[in-house]
C-alpha cells in the first residue's frame, strides 16, 4: 500500500502499525509525535493503530535548542 509520510510517498505492508512504521522510519524513543490524518495517536496508540492505504502521516521529532 502507499501512504504519504512528512510529505513523501512510501509503500508500505498492508496492516502496518504506527509503531511499525516508527521501526521503519527509524525513529524511537521520547519526543516523537505521530499523527495519522490529522489525528495525533498517542503513544500508546502506536502499536494498535493501524495505518491504512492513502493515509497521510506526520511524524514530529522534538528538538531542544536555544
Amino acid at each position: 500500500m502507499i501512504v504519504v509520510v512528512n510529505g513523501v510517498e512510501r509503500k508500505l505492508a498492508d496492516g502496518v502499525t504506527v509503531g511499525e512504521l516508527l521501526v521503519v522510519l527509524g525513529v524511537s524513543g521520547a519526543g516523537i509525535a505521530v499523527a495519522v490524518d490529522g489525528e495525533v495517536v498517542p503513544r500508546a496508540g502506536h502499536a494498535s493503530t493501524v495505518v491504512r492505504a492513502g493515509a497521510v502521516v506526520e511524524v514530529l521529532t522534538a528538538v531542544q535548542g536555544g
